[in-house]
């Protein structure tokens, strides 16, 4: 075997095991998240988990509950997490799976730094804030979940079905996938308050009082996520073939979970976290084949 198909043959092993790897670490962090990426095509499918796995990983450095890990040690891992990426980001390779199968898609789709950046940014902020302004939460939001819509929106547009100028294209798409990942943020944060405030000690919303939560807080809040659901569906019908049917499949799960948390008591809000259960969700994701196939 000469050198030149010996690297071949070990690149593609190596490839293959990180975008195996990022699967993994979706499979067994987000069972809805799972679901919905199935009815992706690839390749979009395994590029969009490789940017989820990314994002799963780093809020596990921000996220473990372990006290013995302390700040110090978490913001060192993020710093040597960060300087992978982008240095994979130059050179289309990592030595860590997670970050090699992330640097793939980055590469093949367009995703830089300007994306990367406010992610890290908004994870240091879990680190260092425990209650957010509404300067603060704004610019968490858009590190946290806006930028991983427009990374899923690049690998969107980038497929072999996508536009002819996708330059354009994601201009014209950037609002609704930035209001997508606002409501799926802002939504983990209203399911999550007794944890986030309860175990991490973190306060997201601005000027709420978990203490004292109310149904005027909670109509409020779902009030303007539901804002950010209406944006994002007015641009959902403009994607490529190859992503529409899952961006509707979750789509239709975040609005169901906006539904169910309207109609559930503070109390319990506080208290537990709402799901949508698994036959509603695989009703959501027939619902999403049958809307592709029209």
């Amino acid at each position: 075997m000469t050198p030149c198909r010996r690297r071949d043959r070990i690149g593609n092993v190596y490839d293959g095991v990180a975008e195996s790897s990022a699967a993994v670490v979706i499979r067994q962090y987000s069972s809805s998240f799972g679901l919905a990426s199935r009815l992706l095509a690839q390749p979009v499918r395994s590029q969009v988990r490789n940017v989820y796995a990314l994002v799963r990983v780093a809020d596990e450095i921000v996220d473990n509950p372990d006290p013995g890990l302390s700040r110090a040690a978490r913001e060192r891992m993020l710093d040597w997490l960060q300087q992978d990426v982008n240095h994979s980001l130059d050179v289309g390779y990592s030595g860590n799976v997670v970050v090699h199968a992330f640097a793939r898609t980055a590469v093949s789709v367009g995703i830089r730094e300007d994306l990367v950046t406010p992610f890290f940014d908004s994870m240091r902020m879990d680190l260092r804030l425990s209650e957010h302004t509404t300067a603060s939460f704004g610019t968490y939001v858009y590190g946290s979940a806006e930028v991983v819509g427009l990374m899923c929106l690049r690998a969107f547009l980038a497929a072999p079905d996508g536009p002819s100028d996708p330059a354009a294209a994601y201009d014209r798409l950037s609002n609704g996938a930035r209001r997508l990942g606002a409501a799926f943020q802002k939504l983990n944060f209203l399911r999550d308050l007794a944890e986030d405030h309860d175990l991490l000690g973190r306060a997201y919303f601005p000027g709420l009082d978990v203490a004292t939560f109310s149904e005027r807080d909670r109509d409020r809040l779902l009030d303007d996520l539901d804002g950010d659901l209406v944006a994002a569906a007015a641009a959902i019908e403009q994607l490529p073939p190859s992503s529409r049917r899952a961006v509707v499949a979750a789509h239709g799960t975040f609005t169901e979970l906006s539904t169910r948390l309207r109609s559930t008591p503070p109390s319990e809000i506080r208290r537990s976290r709402v799901r949508v259960p698994d036959g509603v969700k695989l009703r959501i994701v027939a619902g999403a084949l049958w809307m592709g196939h029209k």
